[in-house]
């Protein structure tokens, strides 16, 4: 199971120096250590970043840094009191979201009752998305008590909304048997799902022998006698406080005079004087009661092992933990009859009636007076406390949860449910002369079992009758204006200018994209050159792969060349929910460009092709005007020097079937309009062949498969593959045809049992020997083609392939990213949410809570110093040498990123705009500097010039610290290694001793 704790019991104001800040902290340490294979993590606020570096530095070495996850919401809006309501309900949108984004088994909440006096977040079943709950009880005092507790009315709005949450968690675990029956009782919590997972207190509450030195300047500090009577527990009615004064002063004279009575806590000034008049009117003197005030953790300890005996006559407690840590130190303890008071102590003899002021002070006297009794109460608190641990805890608390989610789980649900969600499907179709326009025609009658669809198209006319009779066709425009009236949207991209007006669309419309190529510069370098597109390629590459990309693309004579080079669709990734690819191969690209983990919100479904297309042979080659008993070989799709069309016109040419009068060669598609699809005709031309090798041009889809009907041999080779699937080679085995590829792309999935596969490098004769060999022998062609018949009816049905579309659309409306949208759109929602103070709050806790995903790790270099004081000297030179290594060669997976922290200190910047125009040399007309994302992944590299103290600033990167980065200080580390940390000219040392091609492996090393 995962296993998410939510922290902040240990980060609130309210609770982090108390004990629910203790106990949530000690669980969570012991439920890490006793979890099995299970699965932890932490998540903690960001709202109070001062407690996240020490949380972090508690739970080093049990839980792995990258285990501990920080969310961020609005902070409380002071000034603007009207708005708080309103950043409370945003906080809790977000904090549910951002936990349902981990997927987890079960969150436990360590305290439920935060908020009142800071801006802790609790919240259960506010989003849609069921979050399985279970949260530590402590107590229900104020609701037991509520005509104590509760007479503020703010109070009581406040914790009234906390009771309402905690009816729906799923699994409440209390701190004692008593505060269990109180959820059963109050909360109408089942017995099953109500747990007492006890408490335990620390290892140092323990029988300590305390030096002279340090108990004389104990008594000194606190003004105690020999002997005293200890209370410890807060000030507070229940606490029973005024009862024990009362008992005190009902002692003998002579007892009182060996025993003062030490009330150890912090205690507010009017609470010091009415208990101080209280004593008074009691006839007690002012030595006799003392209040200590606040006493630290080692003084707790010590005044637990000092005194005489140990009193807690609270009314009602949760569980009582200073009655175990005074048991653990070894001293008689005794206590109210009440509660969870009595399974603390585990002893009747030691118990007293809290309301009655005469039995205390009996109890008093038998303790003080009677050695045996005391000593006995002792020796058996010392073997009571062994029955408490946090191991225990824990342990019970996993077993709990373990039970809940195996009674709970449910079964997978099967995915045919009935008909009714409304998709937007988005793509061109027929007429237009796209293979995803036919694609999209094969694909929607099968989709249209299990959905309601409406078409989306950017052209005038579609032709298809299937679609025509059975979706209703929009406009763009239209569906800008209607996109809320559909559950489900599918967007097909593919790299041409059919899909233009979908990279616009899919940014302010989130869904499911079908990536039919991997590669989208093609048609992203097209659109830069309308000037209405303000550098949309020059943006997309970029955003997708940095500085190099975007020197390169001004670095080159040709655009072509970077077009060619780089994907450029790392957007199109972050804006949908989900990708949809049809091979493998894009799923490589994905890691290949972007890194191991990027493609795991990526699902490969195979592409479609509709069987049992029956077109007789003899007709098709009458409509050609093929004569009948020839042997033709075609290949299909766009020509195009990827396709190496050439070499099979070549191999062609200087095979044996070039000598045989019957046999044909036709490219059935249209010819490239430049140079390359020129030199093909010249060689036909020279060929002599002309009557048997044709180029077909642009042909509809009743011919094409004409065509395909026709053939004896489909031939579809390829290279410099840019992650597109050939259907042309799916619709050659689907039509039974022996099929020839190369290992290029995609088409290196396919089983070398269905086609002859030639190597992705393949040389002439090698093609030329599968040509000769299958026109040679008919019985190979025939047990090729017909593997390949069959591979296509498994793989590639288009009733299971839709079924998959199904499943995968929906598995991605269900994903973390699905989540984010949806809590936009909700905290769009929230009344004042327009407030422009209160939208730039929550904007900024959205997007550093929710980094886009995909997302490269980056490489930050911070060069605030350069940038600030336009530092020109050889350490600058320095720098800049080893940023532009880092940008011509960066680490695998590593996006480089130079930052600087704004003046005003309110934080870093991406430094865009110096590092193109002054490290770069690149005009830059677009790339602003921005507030930085950042992620736990991501690493910071600081050049510190100050090498005698380079950790001086380091305070400036808390808040990376916090996320979780891993922070270095690149050039001292560096010259430390090198003995050279002692040398004070900075300048010297950059001109003569760096060696700035080592610098920069030692920062890549520092990434490994």
């Amino acid at each position: 199971m995962r296993i998410v704790i939510d922290l902040q019991g240990a980060q609130s104001i309210g609770s982090r120096n108390r004990g629910i800040g203790r106990y949530s902290l000690s669980l969570t340490k012991a439920i890490i250590s006793n979890c099995a294979n299970h699965e932890i993590l932490v998540v903690l606020s960001g709202l109070f970043p001062d407690t996240i570096i020490p949380l972090r530095n508690e739970l080093e070495g049990l839980l792995s840094q990258k285990n501990i996850l920080v969310w961020d919401a609005p902070q409380n809006v002071s000034y603007i009191d009207k708005l708080n309501d309103v950043r409370r309900e945003s906080a809790e949108y977000i904090r549910e979201s951002f936990l349902a984004t981990l997927n987890p088994d079960m969150v436990l909440v360590t305290s439920m009752f935060e908020g009142l006096v800071d801006d802790a977040v609790s919240s259960v079943g506010l989003i849609d998305r069921k979050i399985p709950t279970a949260c530590i009880l402590y107590d229900l005092i104020p609701l037991i008590n509520s005509s104590t507790y509760l007479d503020n009315p703010d109070i009581k709005k406040w914790y009234e909304a906390k009771i309402a949450h905690l009816c729906k968690v799923d699994l409440l675990l209390s701190i004692s048997e008593s505060s269990r029956q109180e959820g059963i009782d109050y909360l109408g919590s089942t017995n099953e799902f109500t747990v007492n997972i006890s408490t335990a207190c620390e290892k140092h509450f323990r029988p300590l022998v305390i030096n002279d030195e340090y108990e004389l300047s104990l008594r000194a500090r606190y003004s105690l006698k020999d002997t005293f009577i200890m209370y410890t527990g807060g000030i507070d009615h229940r606490k029973n406080i005024e009862g024990l004064i009362r008992a005190y002063s009902n002692l003998p004279q002579n007892i009182r005079d060996k025993h003062q009575l030490a009330i150890v806590c912090a205690i507010q000034e009017n609470d010091r004087t009415r208990l101080g008049a209280l004593a008074k009117n009691h006839g007690l003197d002012s030595h006799e009661i003392i209040f200590t005030g606040f006493v630290s953790e080692e003084d707790l300890v010590a005044l637990y092992n000092l005194c005489r005996v140990f009193i807690f006559p609270s009314w009602h407690e949760g569980f009582g933990l200073p009655a175990l840590e005074a048991m653990s130190c070894g001293k008689a303890v005794i206590g109210a009859n009440t509660s969870s008071i009595p399974e603390v102590i585990g002893l009747e003899e030691a118990l007293f009636d809290p309301k009655n002021d005469q039995a205390i002070t009996d109890m008093l006297v038998k303790v003080l007076c009677d050695d045996d009794f005391r000593m006995m109460l002792a020796s058996h608190g010392l073997v009571q406390a062994e029955n408490f641990s946090w191991d225990k805890c824990a342990i019970t608390a996993i077993k709990a949860i373990e039970h809940w989610h195996v009674q709970n789980i449910t079964l997978e649900q099967s995915l045919f449910t009935e008909k009714g969600l409304k998709l937007a499907y988005i793509s061109p179709l027929p007429p237009e002369k796209s293979g995803i326009s036919d694609y999209s025609a094969e694909l929607l009658p099968t989709l249209s079992k299990y959905y309601d669809i409406d078409v989306v198209v950017e052209q005038n006319y579609v032709s298809d009758q299937w679609i025509r009779q059975n979706c209703n066709i929009r406009s763009v425009e239209w569906f800008r204006e209607n996109h809320s009236s559909f559950d489900r949207i599918l967007y097909h991209f593919g790299n041409s200018f059919f899909h233009q007006h979908m990279f616009d669309l899919l940014m302010n419309i989130p869904g499911v994209v079908v990536l039919h190529d991997f590669y989208l510069s093609g048609i992203l370098g097209n659109m830069e050159f309308n000037p209405t597109n303000n550098y949309i390629f020059s943006k997309a590459l970029f955003k997708s792969h940095g500085y190099k990309a975007f020197k390169d693309k001004y670095g080159t004579k040709n655009i072509a060349d970077t077009i060619l080079q780089y994907p450029a669709n790392l957007e199109v990734l972050q804006n949908s929910l989900g990708t949809i690819v049809h091979s493998e191969n894009s799923k490589q690209l994905t890691k290949q460009w972007y890194g191991p983990s990027m493609s795991s919100n990526m699902t490969v479904i195979p592409l479609l092709r509709s069987s049992g297309i029956i077109i007789d042979r003899d007709l098709a080659r009458q409509r050609l005007s093929i004569p009948k008993e020839s042997f033709v070989i075609c290949s299909f799709g766009f020509l195009g020097e990827s396709k190496l069309n050439q070499r099979l016109l070549n191999a062609f040419i200087c095979s044996k079937l070039s000598k045989e009068p019957d046999c044909y060669l036709i490219f059935v598609g249209e010819n490239n309009n430049g140079q390359y699809g020129i030199s093909l005709v010249e060689i036909i031309k020279k060929s002599g062949l002309k009557n048997r090798i044709k180029i077909s041009g642009w042909v509809d889809k009743d011919t094409f498969r004409d065509y395909l009907a026709s053939a004896d041999i489909g031939v579809q080779l390829r290279t410099s593959s840019r992650g597109e699937t050939s259907a042309a080679v799916l619709d050659c085995m689907n039509f039974n045809l022996p099929t020839i590829v190369n290992a290029n792309g995609s088409m290196a999935d396919l089983s070398r049992d269905t086609v002859w596969m030639l190597e992705n490098e393949f040389t002439d004769r090698s093609l030329i020997e599968a040509l000769e060999t299958l026109w040679a022998d008919e019985e190979k062609r025939k047990n090729l083609g017909d593997r390949g018949k069959d591979a296509i009816r498994t793989l590639h049905n288009p009733q299971e392939c839709a079924f998959q579309y199904f499943k995968a659309i929906e598995q991605f409306y269900e994903n973390p990213k699905s989540i984010i949208f949806n809590l936009i759109h909700q905290i769009s929602n929230i009344k004042s949410i327009d407030e422009e103070i209160l939208m730039l709050l929550v904007s900024n806790s959205l997007a550093k809570t929710f980094p886009a995903f995909p997302m490269q790790k980056q490489l930050f270099v911070d060069i605030s110093e350069f940038i600030q004081q336009d530092i020109k000297s050889d350490l600058l030179h320095v720098v800049w040498n080893v940023l532009k290594e880092l940008i011509e060669n960066p680490p695998i997976s590593y996006r480089i990123e130079p930052i600087y922290v704004m003046s005003n200190n309110f934080g870093f910047m991406y430094a865009r705009q110096y590092t193109s125009n002054k490290i770069l040399n690149i005009p830059n007309n677009f790339l602003l500097d921005q507030p930085i994302d950042f992620d736990k992944d991501d690493t910071l590299i600081s050049f510190n010039t100050s090498l005698s103290d380079p950790y001086t600033s380091k305070h400036k990167y808390s808040i990376f610290e916090a996320k979780g980065v891993k922070i270095s200080f690149a050039l001292h580390d560096w010259l430390n290694m090198n003995n050279l940390a002692t040398v004070s000219n900075v300048g010297n040392i950059a001109k003569e001793s760096i060696d700035v091609k080592q610098l920069q492996n030692y920062i890549i090393e520092q990434l490994a």
